[in-house]
């Protein structure tokens, strides 16, 4: 804590040295995480028979709405919020994402459960079908199977939903975040590098725009609750577990280049060279551009738009490297579609990055995930909310 004395209950609270790189630190542990464990199950995840795995691919069209559907839903939060009342807001978004977040940290949770539970386990399998009509004319409108090391994750995963609900604790949120970043650059897939581009460069244009341009993010970032962001305390060697001064980094941070790295895993593993060439190179341009975003943000004192740092390196890195090994051409023309098993859904909901609940709801058939975050996560921040 600050050595002077607090003079009044709203003395500003001033991190130390060794709590703001702990902080800073661990998001960005926090923030790789989603991104190389996603991007290692983006590559196998169209292979499984369970709609709810199947990966759903964003077009070079649904790219280039990316950012103007993102506006106009940031624009109507803050109508929103400047018309309704935030209290009631935030406890219907709550109620929302406590059951998305359920959903998405079950679904995280499952490979795990496979591997911890012994061979003897009694794992029965069950399916829940509704059907419309009857008869002849019956037809199918959810058909999901699971089993009983499901239900386990489900459980585990309710105890952490209802902690969040009752609680809103850091922690809780961290699960929740990482649950929905690592779904989201597992089971959304560009489908190839040029559509990566249009879609990191429009959103670059908008983070620096609403960010730089206007008040009407900072209003909607006062206002929005939901954990759909990553946050560790600057003051949690002062106060423990109980810290409440939060640096914070937005899903979008992560999931939006996340993609985009998990692609070029893909592409790695089509050239059949038994290399991770372009992986590990956006990889490591990833962490160079989140430095970066800390860096300034720390020199300068003021919340920055970390896309305007990582879009040009999660991009350029990767470009630069395949022009020194002569496949530039065959990185562009690369086709991720073709990867993917016949019949994979096509993303025709196009999920926003700017914290509303569609983002969520349009992104996943049956293990709802994150996709982007609000206004008031996509920057990294010093100070608490």
């Amino acid at each position: 804590m600050n050595d002077e004395p607090a003079l009044n209950a709203t003395a500003k609270f001033v991190a130390t040295p060794e709590g703001t790189a702990l902080a800073y630190g661990s998001l960005v542990f926090m923030a790789l995480l989603p991104i190389f464990f996603g991007a290692l199950r983006s590559v196998t995840c169209s292979k499984s028979k369970n709609a709810a795995d199947m990966p759903e691919t964003i077009t070079s069209r649904d790219a280039a709405r990316f950012p103007i559907i993102a506006s106009c839903t940031l624009f109507g939060l803050y109508l929103f919020f400047k018309v309704f009342s935030q209290e009631y807001i935030n406890l219907l978004l709550s109620v929302y994402f406590f059951a998305l977040g359920v959903l998405a940290l079950s679904h995280t949770m499952s490979p795990l459960m496979t591997k911890v539970f012994p061979a003897s386990f009694p794992n029965k399998q069950y399916q829940l079908l509704f059907t419309q009509g009857t008869g002849e004319s019956k037809e199918g409108e959810i058909n999901y199977e699971f089993d009983t090391k499901n239900l386990v994750c489900l459980l585990i995963s309710s105890v952490v939903g209802v902690w969040y609900l009752l609680k809103k604790h850091w922690i809780a949120n961290n699960l929740f975040g990482l649950a929905f970043a690592l779904n989201g650059v597992e089971l959304l897939h560009l489908n190839n590098v040029s559509t990566g581009c249009i879609l990191l460069g429009g959103l670059f244009v908008y983070d620096v725009f609403w960010v730089f341009g206007t008040n009407v993010m900072v209003t909607v970032a006062k206002s929005f609750e939901a954990p759909i962001k990553l946050v560790f305390p600057q003051d949690l060697l002062e106060k423990g577990l109980e810290a409440s001064n939060f640096a914070m980094l937005g899903l979008g941070d992560i999931v939006i280049p996340g993609i985009f790295i998990a692609l070029l895993l893909r592409f790695d593993v089509s050239l059949k060279k038994n290399s991770r060439t372009y992986f590990y190179s956006s990889f490591l341009a990833y962490i160079f551009g989140l430095g970066l975003t800390i860096f300034v943000m720390h020199t300068f004192k003021h919340a920055q738009p970390a896309l305007l740092y990582l879009v040009p390196a999660c991009v350029g890195f990767p470009v630069i490297v395949a022009l020194f090994k002569g496949e530039l051409t065959e990185m562009f023309s690369y086709e991720s579609a073709e990867e993917v098993l016949p019949g994979s859904p096509r993303l025709t909901s196009f999920p926003t990055v700017s914290g509303s609940p569609a983002s969520l709801a349009s992104s996943m058939d049956a293990v709802s995930m994150m996709t982007g975050s609000s206004p008031r996560h996509r920057r990294l921040q010093p100070t608490s909310m």
